[in-house]
């Protein structure tokens, strides 16, 4: 019998990392992929620092388990049952989207360039930098059916669906994190130069204008 619990536990165990490493091969494929959340950190990163793009970066990490804990006990899972729930977050996203977008460009089309956040405005800009990542990780329909439906498909039978959802999002995280320092310390080593008031408000137009086209494209969707 105790042999038997044993083969049992080791299965079980081999199971959980199989998966894991499945789902992280996919997860490592979508992380590098060019997106919005890859847009927001280089802009963060090329206009304002490595503080508040490391700031950003921690906002869409903390939506990533809020959408690995949803997928696991099936709430994201409206998003592929439900067309108005889908099409509603969708709507909120783009609109939000476009939002932002609009306001980089209204930004880059003045005069003068806000100035770089000194040290007196650290706090107050890393923490609207983490807000701004994690409302548009949360906003963004196609990481949410990226784990309604990938997800499950990964938890092993037998475990604990919320801390296998929440294993898996730590992996996501993982690799996300990585791939994040590496644009961060990459924009870092060109960040005197780029941080001028003309190439900061070229950044904000380039990065204001593909707000606006994620957003018109994500309103225009169909699922």
């Amino acid at each position: 019998m105790a042999l038997l619990s044993a083969a049992v536990r080791d299965d079980a165990a081999v199971t959980l990392g199989s998966s894991v490493l499945a789902f992280a091969v996919v997860a490592a494929a979508l992380t590098v992929t060019p997106g919005l959340d890859t847009a927001l950190v280089l802009r963060a990163a090329l206009t304002r620092g490595p503080r508040e793009a490391a700031a950003t970066a921690a906002g869409i990490v903390s939506g990533l388990f809020a959408w690995g804990a949803a997928a696991a006990v099936g709430v994201s899972a409206l998003l592929t049952a439900s067309r108005l729930a889908y099409d509603a977050l969708r709507l909120a996203g783009a609109v939000y989207l476009v939002w932002f977008g609009v306001r980089l460009l209204v930004r880059a089309l003045r005069a003068r360039s806000e100035p770089v956040g000194g040290a007196t405005r650290y706090g107050a800009s890393a923490w609207r930098a983490a807000r701004l990542g994690l409302t548009t990780n949360l906003l963004n329909p196609k990481v949410g059916v990226f784990y309604a439906a990938l997800l499950p498909q990964f938890l092993p039978p037998g475990q604990d669906p919320l801390a296998s959802g929440l294993l898996m999002a730590g992996v996501h995280a993982v690799l996300s994190v990585a791939w994040f320092a590496l644009l961060i310390g990459l924009a870092s080593a060109l960040g005197r130069w780029l941080r001028r008031p003309r190439t900061v408000r070229a950044i904000d137009a380039v990065t204001g204008t593909v707000l606006v086209g994620f957003g018109v494209r994500l309103a225009a969707s169909a699922r």
